[in-house]
């Protein structure tokens, strides 16, 4: 007698869907809660606060970069173009392009350690910068690139701190 079938772990079926709420939830809150930064009354003349979003998504994606696929750029890219003010499908793009670039990275790199972690991390915080000014430029007329210099020297040396953070997150998510 054939009873009803009993699907194979990871096979049909999303691994993701067996980790508990928390350990599914925890990395997608993060990164939107270091968006709702943008949503600070701080008044600058210019842009000093760092992108905390892309900080978390970047540090989440180098820690565990088999925990999201690459279109998971568009929905959190979405949620921080809605609060920084940014063009409409500037940080989506801009987040998806970078994570494809990291996959592509992920595939040709025979070995990672911290120093590479961190120069790829700065590579892609000029690069989701550099492109969001030039997007303003585009669409307003308006942006000059040296204007994020100093934001980007500040992201650059807080990722560091972010990849702690994501780690000690990390550690109480899978936590039983």
């Amino acid at each position: 007698m054939i009873g009803p079938r009993q699907p194979i772990v990871g096979a049909d079926e999303d691994v993701s869907r067996l980790l508990p709420r928390r350990a599914r939830w925890v990395p997608v809150i993060s990164v939107m809660a270091g968006s709702l930064t943008a949503a600070l009354p701080i008044v600058a003349d210019w842009p000093v606060l760092p992108p905390f979003g892309l900080l978390m998504l970047l540090a989440w994606r180098l820690l565990r970069p088999e925990m999201w696929p690459a279109w998971i750029g568009l929905p959190l890219g979405l949620f921080d173009d809605l609060l920084s003010g940014q063009p409409f499908g500037s940080a989506m793009a801009l987040w998806t392009i970078t994570f494809l670039a990291f996959d592509m990275m992920d595939n040709r790199a025979v070995w990672r350690d911290y120093w590479m972690d961190w120069l790829a991390a700065a590579a892609a915080i000029l690069f989701c910068l550099a492109g969001g000014v030039g997007l303003v430029a585009f669409t307003t007329g308006g942006g000059h690139l040296l204007a994020i210099v100093p934001q980007a020297l500040m992201t650059i040396l807080l990722f560091p701190a972010a990849m702690r953070l994501c780690a000690a997150l990390d550690r109480w998510r899978l936590a039983r």
